[in-house]
């Protein structure tokens, strides 16, 4: 259960990194911290560089042997190219699942 939110805060800290040589100046331009609490929580950021995400978690089989956390979020951020680009995704007990129109689809 951590496991599936450590890794999904990397990718999208990983993948939001600054891409220009003037992100060093870029300041949080809103930032929203609600319902953090025992049964979940959710967050969303924006920065000056256009770089902004929002996340939300949700405790599944509370207090049961099974118990899990279901995540679902985005993030976007400007590419070197100019270009935006987003990526949505789940984390839950079928792992990390990340959708964006940038991303390579895994043929079946």
């Amino acid at each position: 259960m951590k496991l599936i939110v450590a890794f999904a805060a990397l990718v999208a800290v990983a993948l939001a990194a600054p891409q220009h040589k003037d992100e060093k100046d870029a300041y949080v331009v809103r930032q929203e911290l609600d319902n953090i609490g025992v049964d979940g929580y959710q967050h969303a950021y924006e920065t000056s560089n256009g770089i902004s995400a929002s996340e939300q978690g949700q405790v599944i089989n509370a207090g049961q042997e099974n118990e899990s956390i279901a995540v679902r979020g985005q993030f976007s951020y400007v590419g070197p190219d100019g270009v935006t680009y987003t990526v949505t995704y789940v984390a839950d007990e079928n792992g990390f699942q990340p959708q964006g129109e940038h991303i390579p689809k895994a043929d079946h």
